[in-house]
């Protein structure tokens, strides 16, 4: 396995877990694997952390196409991106050596603020007030106006995002074997002046969605991608589409979406 002998490791030093991750290099590099010290180099791309590392590790890596992530749990975490425990590493160079698992293949969506540089997400972007006032958008599906939110805010999560802050405002949770985006509001205001559809709903990867935000006194509002605010301040459009970027990880046999879904919230 050629390809996979290049191995970095992303995580938030501290001086637990720096003498953790030495031990982890040292077992790496007893097992004919190269540690390398700049995720560009590396052909494994390992978070050690929970679900907010893993994306954080995606996201200050590029979201890199020629690569496979994996993530590993902290004692006593959990997560639906990571397969992996920190106490049982030898487990993952086993995988990985003898090939002892499968590779998934994640969606991502793709966002465009006000027209400039795109970025990708592998959860979600949400678009949320930051005063005590509603924030109004426009909602526009392929061109068509669909409907006017008004509200805190809203939320467009990948099917892997589905599991978190969507699921926190009553969206669905997606298998992430559908190619799709799901929207989701966030305590809209639904009365016999304003009415939006109230429910999340959930568009083909082949659609183009637009947010246009009304500039109602509310011209500042937060948009977060991921686990990270984005730094543009004043927010008028937000387009949202589906490429053929995904984010290739590994996992276990016999330990699928689903079953890690159950474990962590059943």
């Amino acid at each position: 396995m050629a390809e996979r002998q290049n191995i970095f490791f992303y995580y938030h030093p501290d001086e637990e877990m720096d003498g953790k991750v030495k031990a982890l290099k040292k077992i790496s590099s007893e097992n004919g694997l190269n540690v390398v010290e700049n995720s560009s180099d590396a052909s494994i791309i390992v978070s050690i952390g929970g679900d907010g590392t893993f994306l954080q590790a995606v996201r200050k890596t590029g979201f890199r196409q020629d690569c496979i992530y994996t993530g590993i749990m902290r004692e006593g975490q959990s997560g639906l991106y990571c397969d992996f425990n920190i106490d049982n590493f030898d487990n993952m160079i086993h995988s990985v050596l003898h090939e002892d698992l499968e590779v998934r293949r994640f969606p991502t969506i793709k966002v465009q603020i006000n027209g400039e540089t795109p970025f990708y997400c592998l959860n979600e972007v949400s678009i949320r007030s930051t005063i005590v006032k509603t924030i109004v958008i426009n909602v526009c599906v392929d061109g068509f106006h669909f409907e006017t939110f008004r509200g805190d805010g809203m939320i467009v999560s990948t099917p892997t995002g589905s599991t978190g802050y969507s699921k926190s405002a009553r969206g669905a949770v997606i298998d992430p074997l559908i190619h799709g985006f799901q929207v989701s509001e966030v305590a809209s205001l639904n009365n016999n002046q304003y009415r939006t559809l109230g429910s999340s709903f959930l568009l083909n990867k082949d659609r183009k969605l637009e947010l246009e935000i009304l500039q109602d006194g509310n011209d500042h509002p937060i948009i977060s991608l991921d686990n990270e605010a984005s730094p543009i301040k004043r927010i008028q459009n937000i387009e949202v589409t589906m490429d053929e970027t995904i984010i290739k990880t590994v996992k276990l046999k016999n330990n699928s979406y689903w079953e890690r879904v159950k474990r962590t919230f059943l």
